[in-house]
């Protein structure tokens, strides 16, 4: 039988060279018995390729009889099956429908290579990366791939696009021209109170505690709970809804991606570029962090899990901090709330004080 590679030397060490392709490669090796043993190694590899396939489907099959025939494609089946119903169970099969994972879906899960996975990257987008990596992932945790093939650091970095709030002006112009008063309400208290879509869409009028001015619902995707507080404003919106019931009977039956077609729709006939009905939720954070309010109110009210997503969604508002001096004079006037929370030693004394002196004369400083 022929042998693949044959060995030779160059400048004092010992290289190999198959003999189809004519590749050569180093041995890394000055010592003839070394190189020997290295070339011997590799004409048995390449030899008993074949067999050797065979004995690592024997161990497989041992461990888990599905392992040498799953595919892809039985993975997110899987992943889809794990999750009955629900958002998430919509985006996985929504994945599954990728172009560029077309090619991945029969492949063998236990026969895939690097090279398999980054030329699926390559031809995908940033959701092709962020779905491949969870099935990857859960394929892995299952035990169904064997040992990891592409190490983390190898993985295409994940690059979201830029996400804008929806500034004020635009806002008013959607509202004005929009002519459904159902669509109109829901654009205002998306505005007012920083909700997701399917959140504020599925709000009861058993919701709201009109005595506190306060809506209580749990988010859908993280199952936090949410208090948003409204103002005036939206106290006289909200009354124009149904008192019983869902708020928006109508938008609470509409999937996700309608209501957000049906918006985007609406920005494309007012020449409205780079915004969502999510950006509503960036623009109430920013409003809130240029106001100064309260970073743990701001999470209470937009339903965030950690502060580190408030901070993420406020990140953009241009803040503009006043003097200490000037601050301390607006808070002796009487010009700044002060939170329950946030009231100190200090603060108390303060708030006595201007109880006392009332808005007419206004105290005098606090001793620090």
């Amino acid at each position: 039988m022929k042998l693949a590679f044959r060995l030779y030397r160059r400048g004092g060490v010992y290289y190999c060279q198959h003999n189809q392709t004519g590749r050569q490669e180093s041995l890394r090796t000055a010592d003839a018995g070394q190189a020997a043993r290295l070339l011997h190694a590799r004409n048995e590899a390449s030899r008993m390729a074949g067999l050797n396939l065979a004995i690592a489907r024997a161990y497989m099959v041992a461990a888990d009889p599905r392992m040498p025939e799953r595919t892809w494609k039985e993975v997110i089946d899987f992943m889809c099956d794990t999750h009955n119903g629900g958002a998430t169970r919509d985006r996985l099969i929504t994945a599954s429908k990728d172009k560029a994972l077309a090619s991945l879906w029969t492949m063998r899960v236990v026969e895939t290579r690097p090279d398999h996975l980054l030329t699926t990257l390559r031809q995908g987008t940033v959701s092709t990366n962020v779905f491949l990596r969870r099935v990857y992932n859960f394929a892995l945790d299952m035990g169904w791939l064997p040992a990891s093939i592409l190490p983390k650091k190898k993985w295409p970095r994940i690059v979201y696009g830029d996400k804008r709030a929806i500034t004020e002006e635009e806002h008013r112009r959607i509202v004005e021209r929009e002519t459904n008063q159902e669509r109109r309400d829901y654009y205002e208290l998306l505005w007012h109170t920083g909700g997701s879509q399917t959140d504020v869409a599925s709000i009861h009028a058993e919701d709201i505690d009109w005595q506190e001015r306060i809506i209580f619902y749990r988010r859908k995707k993280n199952k936090e709970h949410a208090m948003p507080r409204f103002g005036g404003e939206a106290a006289a919106m909200l009354k124009r809804r149904p008192q019983s019931g869902p708020l928006f009977p109508y938008l609470i039956t509409v999937r996700e991606a309608d209501r957000a077609t049906e918006f985007k729709q609406r920005c494309h006939g007012l020449g409205i570029k780079g915004i969502t009905l999510h950006s509503y939720r960036y623009a109430w954070a920013e409003r809130a962090a240029k106001a100064g309010y309260p970073e743990r109110h701001a999470q209470s009210n937009l339903g965030h899990g950690s502060k580190a997503f408030a901070r993420a969604y406020a990140k953009k508002a241009k803040v503009f901090t006043p003097p200490l001096e000037d601050y301390e004079k607006a808070c002796r006037c009487g010009k700044v709330i002060l939170f329950p929370r946030d009231l100190d030693a200090d603060g108390l004394r303060l708030q006595a004080a201007l109880g006392e002196a009332g808005a007419s004369s206004p105290p005098a400083a606090p001793a620090i």
